[in-house]
């Protein structure tokens, strides 16, 4: 069997590329020093913005949501990546009115079998804690200057995209993951 079905695959392409184009306006590549304003303005839709907020968004995102199937799998249970498409389509109807904070939920993944309370818990924090380790390590990255000053922008904001989807994510409010962690190591420890 493989890891990944077909509609999978599509849906990660799409949700990259809305979210690269919602995002687009929030998160901008660097100006190049070779940058002319008119080229620009004669181009019309810039897609070098929408490549850069695709690489600095989607990653965290789509690596998140691998994490919970992964482990899913991993616990044999049924797990498939997801875009949720209504809530794609409302950033994009908010993006184009020009709404200054647009928050929705990109993809997910469905889980189906039966799992044990800290097999769910485990499932739950899987996604965070990748978006913990890309936090941290992008800090490192930084902090170590192991990479060329050319990628700092995009290190920056993959440090706080994740560290925001971190604490996000771990807050115990119902349909959060940090509520499935917190209620299924309730359930198995008390």
């Amino acid at each position: 069997m493989p890891f990944f079905a077909f509609s999978e695959i599509l849906d990660m392409v799409i949700m990259t590329l809305a979210v690269g184009y919602i995002f687009s306006g929030v998160f901008k590549r660097p100006v190049p020093e070779d940058y002319d304003p008119l080229k620009h303005f004669k181009a019309g839709f810039d897609f070098s913005d929408l490549k850069f907020a695709a690489l600095v968004t989607a990653p965290a995102i789509i690596l998140h949501e691998l994490g919970h199937k992964f482990v899913a799998l991993g616990f044999g249970l049924q797990a498939q990546f997801q875009a949720a498409y209504f809530f794609l389509a409302l950033g994009l109807i908010l993006k184009l009115m020009n709404f200054p904070f647009i928050f929705f939920v990109p993809a997910y993944v469905s889980i189906l079998g039966q799992a044990t309370a800290l097999e769910s818990s485990l499932v739950a924090f899987a996604g965070p804690a990748i978006n913990l380790i890309l936090w941290l390590g992008s800090l490192l990255m930084i902090k170590q200057k192991l990479l060329p000053r050319k990628y700092g922008a995009a290190l920056f904001l993959t440090s706080r995209i994740n560290m925001f989807l971190f604490i996000f994510n771990m807050l115990p409010i119902p349909g959060f993951d940090g509520s499935k962690v917190f209620l299924g190591l309730a359930q198995a420890f008390l």
